[in-house]
């Protein structure tokens, strides 16, 4: 069961994956959505320049309608007024073709689809083979595009049915009126029955749009393997991942030995905790330039014995360092009393060691805050 699980697309598409798809042309897009903002750009500029744009036309019409001997003697010059007619027509529907070019373009930015794929460009002689494309007629998506076409058609046929029957006087009347008046009622009848159909075609969006945005994203659904593979690609393989740190903290390990010998003092806890400490001249603070724990704090203590760095038991100290500081990082003030009794006790240690006299003794109670000393470990 648990494989079946892992092989199942039950995971949401990862930042990738969309990006990926994204790459390939893989949008989510719906062509009811364009339609319907085509539709609804047409229905806007007809309602805004419906009666302006039927003059303009009706007058191209009159002269392209009018016969002229001097132009239909000389060939060349109907050329010219075809043109002339031509570039009046262009004209006049400019406002038009413009508000459906943006309606057009401005489809896909609503569903935050606009992409330029390369990919998606070149040539793929898969998509001629007659077998994958009966498998995609006959697949559930087709089965629901095919429904979806069938009540879309019923829905629109229904509402062009119920437009020309409530508006079938008027419709007759315009045989009877005038050019002017037919014209102006024409205008009226159309932007009617385009405002019918794009509210139609609203209700059609209101539904597409959703069921496109769930079809997308459930078909770049993702299986646990997948999701699997895709981490260790982008993050690494966790086997490589764990070699490298450990690599890396033997690096630093060795890097943090090789202080020790330069410490002046090494605080002990005796056996479980060092902590080897430095302070030069310039420094703000005394600075932790070693620090361990049960074998490496075995091993800072060896080195140090062979390089003669001063060692101090102090347990409560020790842990508080330990705890409490992160390498060639100076230590926190609350503990700066207790360090000074550890570094007057070295220097002192080290006046005896030039000039002799009566051995120092080390300090026996160093004060450290409790709330700094984790809880001791035995040994």
């Amino acid at each position: 069961m648990a494989e079946e699980s892992d092989l199942e697309r039950t995971e949401p598409a990862s930042s990738r994956r969309l990006e990926q798809a994204r790459e390939e042309g893989q949008v989510p897009h719906s062509r009811e959505l364009g339609a319907f903002l085509v539709m609804s750009a047409a229905a806007g500029v007809f309602w805004a320049m419906g009666p302006w744009l039927m003059q303009r036309m009706a007058g191209i019409v009159r002269r392209g309608l009018t016969i002229d001997l001097p132009l239909a003697q000389e060939p060349q010059l109907m050329m010219v007024r075809f043109a002339d007619l031509s570039f009046d027509a262009l004209q006049a529907f400019f406002p038009l073709l413009l508000a459906l070019v943006v309606a057009a373009l401005l489809s896909p930015f609503l569903l935050g689809s606009w992409n330029f794929a390369p990919k998606a460009m070149m040539p793929d002689l898969s998509r001629l083979d007659p077998l994958k494309g009966l498998a995609r007629l006959v697949s559930w998506s087709g089965l629901v595009e095919m429904l979806k076409a069938i009540a879309k058609a019923a829905l629109l046929g229904g509402v062009a049915a119920w437009v020309i029957w409530s508006e079938r006087y008027d419709i007759f009347a315009i045989f009877a009126q005038s050019l002017d008046m037919g014209l102006a009622s024409a205008g009226r009848l159309v932007s009617f029955s385009f405002f019918a159909v794009v509210a139609t075609m609203l209700l059609i969006v209101a539904v597409d749009v959703p069921f496109q945005l769930w079809h997308y994203h459930d078909k770049l659904k993702m299986t646990r393997e997948e999701l699997k593979q895709e981490g260790k690609e982008t993050e690494g393989n966790p086997e490589v991942k764990a070699r490298i740190r450990a690599m890396q903290r033997e690096a630093a390990r060795r890097r943090m030995m090789g202080a020790v010998p330069t410490a002046d003092v090494i605080v002990t806890n005796p056996t479980h905790f060092a902590v080897a400490l430095t302070y030069k001249s310039g420094m703000g603070a005394p600075k932790v330039v070693a620090k361990g724990r049960g074998d490496i704090a075995l091993k800072i203590r060896e080195i140090g014995a062979e390089h003669g760095v001063p060692m101090l038991e102090a347990p409560p100290l020790a842990r508080a360092l330990y705890k409490h500081t992160d390498l060639d990082q100076e230590v926190p003030a609350t503990l700066y009393a207790a360090v000074a009794e550890v570094l007057a006790y070295v220097y002192q240690l080290s006046n005896w060691r030039q000039v002799g006299g009566n051995y120092p003794q080390p300090p026996r109670e160093i004060s450290v805050p409790a709330e700094l000393v984790p809880e001791a470990v035995n040994g």
